[in-house]
């Protein structure tokens, strides 16, 4: 058997790449203006037929199935096993659990276990245990707002839900993680289990959880269970992974057993990216468990909802503000308690992962030089020893402890005093501090209803309009087909089959054309992110000055929830579909404005210094060099933009957003709408599945 070898090709050069690139992406551009105007034709010729509208009240036989579904598994649950036996027990021992903590904590009489004041301490101390004195400040000051505003239970009730489910994380997911960092068949088993948690949008948990657990705490903590896990595992396997290969052979090289190895080197070496992963866990936990109001979970989210239902901005605002600094104040302080493991000037900032609606998972962010600089933010001072420290933690306790008793005892010091009357101070509480902010909004959007009310007239007569006719008035087999020509062109075939398949599924729940507008008002929403993500993201990437004043705002909006951005949206735009697209925006444009200035800032010096030689400007510089190169930030920024905004668009069905989330809401609202409910979050799922991966596949294509 003789084997005849081909004379081998020369490998493309590097000129001769990005020319082949630009060829495809030129060609790939013309095809797709082909199918837009095969879409405009078939638009004028077709539209209003077979566009499969369906009225808010009417429902389809999938969706009474639901309901029958449901009406079954309530009147047969008490005598099944797995419904009884397994969920019932797990749905009560946590109903229980939570039920104690929030009589003894957030809701208290003299004798009970603590009240507000030994609350507080405890708190302190373990922060400064955890943390440092900065930590502990910003824990004391936070506190001290949720009493003094009158959202002293609602606030402790959100953070027993968010750490009862962070625990609950932890036991599960730092094993799992280890689990999968330890074995690859367990990782290619878990991973897709995984990547389904992440792509479903949070909404679309709700319904299915709330049937099976009914509504109440223990719901409340399985959808935040469920929305805060995979972060977790995720970053631990990745911690784990990334131990020198060198330092883990060295171990070995001692005689130690796989245990061992663990526990001395790769636990230790990986410690600081784990915590990490535990701050992301709490932000997701923290940022589902105010959704779960709507599955009348405890916390701050029920008098957001309130609020919002009744257009009421100021009392809104107040109880999201409370959320907006429980966040702040949880994220520092794992930050902070991340950073206290890592050598002075690290830092590890978490701001996405591809493929996550509403979640942030790890990214090493490529910070600038100055930031990390000695004296910078990287910097983690100390002022004591580590023995200085445990001995001011010892002396410290006494006090608290005595504290912690005495709260017991007084009355003053068990329930948070009422504060209304006492000048200065009452005007923090929730009422005068609400109609305050509401005169301020009222004053505000007065004051610029011209500009925003224009705003929002030219982007929906300009791009909401007519994308939305052009894809909800078409026969619905017409789009079905423009989707499937997107697919392909943008991502190949494995994303077409993908797509066939959840379109499938969205024309099976009969929600065909509210899915098409939630598609609609994602894709506008994400064509103004990324006109401000490029904007803010170039000026960030090229300059020094502009990142240290632009990047501590964008931390900021990242610790919001997503719930709470509704509400400066429904102030300045009133509850319209348009209040969901901008507060869509304004969740969505942190994330893409970092991945953009990161592509900017990773250009070649080299090469921008050889293009500056020639003498161009500043414009030129910019896109005829520094984004054609920062090309694979910008597709992964806008996959990042998108799945990002289509969570958001689907939360703001509750000011006016219509469509797939109204849909949602009114399934908890009216009983006999539950089964459309279900399917809308069926659909939500098909959307979000289909648009992450033509995302992913077009930013592995056109990324490179």
């Amino acid at each position: 058997m003789t084997t005849t070898l081909e004379p081998a090709r020369p490998a493309p050069t590097k000129e001769a790449q990005p020319v082949a690139e630009r060829a495809t992406s030129r060609r790939t551009g013309r095809k797709l203006l082909a199918v837009l105007a095969l879409w405009v034709l078939a638009w004028a010729t077709l539209r209003g037929r077979q566009t499969l509208e369906l009225a808010n009240a009417d429902t389809t036989g999938l969706h009474d199935w639901f309901n029958d579904v449901r009406d079954r598994v309530q009147l047969l649950g008490q005598d099944n096993w797995f419904f009884h036996g397994v969920l019932g027990t797990i749905a009560s021992g946590l109903d229980t659990f939570v039920g104690v903590l929030q009589e003894h904590l957030s809701s208290v009489t003299p004798g009970d276990w603590l009240g507000w004041f030994g609350v507080l301490l405890l708190a302190a101390w373990v922060t400064y245990a955890l943390a440092g004195l900065r930590s502990t400040l910003l824990v004391t000051v936070v506190l001290l707002f949720l009493g003094l505003a009158g959202l002293w239970t609602d606030g402790i009730d959100t953070l027993i839900v968010t750490i009862v489910a962070v625990v609950i994380c932890m036991v599960v997911g730092l094993p799992l993680g280890i689990a999968m960092s330890r074995s690859r068949r367990t990782s290619a088993v878990v991973t897709p289990v995984l990547d389904a948690m992440q792509t479903m949008p949070s909404f679309a948990y709700l319904t299915p959880i709330a049937l099976f657990f009914g509504i109440g705490p223990a719901c409340a903590i399985v959808l935040t269970l469920v929305y805060a896990l995979p972060p977790l595992v995720r970053i631990t396997e990745h911690g784990l992974n990334s131990v020198a290969e060198n330092t883990v052979e060295a171990g070995r090289s001692l005689g130690v057993t796989k245990g061992q190895l663990l526990r001395q080197v790769q636990l230790p070496m990986a410690k600081r990216t784990i915590v990490v992963g535990i701050n992301q866990c709490t932000m997701a936990a923290l940022s589902m468990a105010t959704i779960a109001a709507l599955v009348n979970g405890p916390g701050l989210g029920k008098p957001v909802i309130a609020a919002l239902q009744t257009l009421n901005v100021g009392a809104a605002a107040v109880a999201g503000l409370g959320i907006v600094l429980i966040a702040i104040m949880l994220d520092r302080t794992t930050t902070a308690a991340s950073e206290r493991s890592s050598p002075a000037g690290q830092r590890v900032a978490a701001v996405g992962s591809p493929g996550i609606f509403g979640g942030r998972t790890l990214v090493l962010e490529k910070l600038p030089r100055w930031a990390t600089e000695e004296g910078g933010r990287g910097t983690d001072r100390r002022f004591l020893t580590p023995s200085g420290r445990r001995l001011v933690l010892a002396v410290l306790l006494l006090p608290v402890l005595v504290g912690a008793y005495y709260s017991t005892r007084y009355l003053q010091l068990s329930q948070f005093p009422d504060l209304s009357g006492v000048p200065v101070l009452g005007e923090l509480t929730a009422g005068p501090l609400g109609g305050h902010i509401n005169d301020l909004t009222n004053a505000v959007v007065d004051a610029i209803s011209g500009v925003t009310n224009g705003f929002k007239d030219l982007v929906t007569a300009v791009m909401l309009n007519p994308l939305q006719s052009l894809m909800s008035d078409l026969p619905w087999w017409v789009m079905a087909l423009v989707l499937l020509a997107v697919a392909f062109l943008l991502g190949g075939w494995r994303p077409a089959v993908v797509t066939l398949v959840c379109e499938a599924v969205v024309l099976g729940t009969g929600l065909w054309y509210d899915a098409m507008v939630t598609l609609t008002m994602t894709l506008v929403a994400t064509v103004i992110v990324m006109l401000v993500a490029v904007v803010l993201g170039v000026a960030m990437g090229r300059g020094r000055r502009a990142d240290t004043v632009i990047r501590p705002f964008l931390d900021g909006f990242q610790t919001i929830p997503a719930f709470v951005y509704l509400v400066p949206a429904l102030a300045l735009f009133a509850a319209t579909r348009f209040t969901a697209i901008m507060a869509a925006v304004a969740y969505a444009v942190p994330i893409a404005t970092k991945l953009v200035a990161d592509g900017v800032r990773g250009v070649s010096p080299a090469t921008v210094e050889a293009a500056r030689s020639t003498g161009i400007t500043r414009w030129q510089m910019i896109s005829k060099v520094q984004l054609p190169m920062a090309r694979e930030a910008l597709v992964l920024a806008t996959n990042q933009g998108l799945l990002y905004v289509l969570s958001m668009v689907v939360i703001g069905g509750m000011v006016g957003g219509g469509s797939l989330g109204y849909l949602i809401v009114q399934g908890f609202v009216q009983g006999q709408l539950f089964g459309k409910g279900l399917a809308a979050g069926i659909a939500i799922t098909a959307l979000g599945i289909m648009l992450d991966r033509i995302a992913r596949h077009a930013a592995a294509r056109f990324g490179r």
